[in-house]
């Protein structure tokens, strides 16, 4: 008798009918758990994500940033604002997304000073800022 290979699915939680369930928890904590730089991103990139589609794209970059509690996302933002001129592209306060655009060397000092205030005066645990 030939033994049946386990799907992955097998191992994922579902309900009574096969579909696949889903649960989204916000663990305790206060942390940055992802912050990215995005340096030189195609242009649909910026239409799929809904940003400004005026970018001038050559020196342009994106930076992506989830932190914990999500409402430190619209402090992120503050932060953000003043430390660099860049373009606010998405706050989400409910799920702790930041998203910014602009000159490279602005999105890279905007990440840098979030994740520097968040650790140094905020005492958030914070991950490597990352960078392609």
């Amino acid at each position: 008798m030939e033994k049946s290979k386990m799907d992955i699915r097998d191992l994922l939680p579902s309900d009574d009918e096969g579909r696949l369930r889903i649960i989204q928890e916000q663990v305790p904590g206060n942390q940055i758990s992802l912050a990215h730089i995005i340096g030189g991103p195609q242009p649909i990139i910026y239409q799929k994500l809904g940003l400004n589609p005026d970018i001038d794209y050559d020196g342009a970059a994106i930076g992506i940033l989830t932190v914990v509690p999500y409402e430190s996302s619209v402090i992120a933002a503050d932060i953000a604002t003043k430390a660099a001129d860049i373009y606010l592209g998405f706050v989400d306060r409910f799920s702790g997304t930041l998203i910014i655009t602009g000159e490279l060397a602005e999105v890279e000092t905007a990440v840098k000073e979030i994740v520097r205030y968040f650790r140094d005066e905020m005492g958030f645990a914070s991950c490597r800022i990352t960078k392609r």
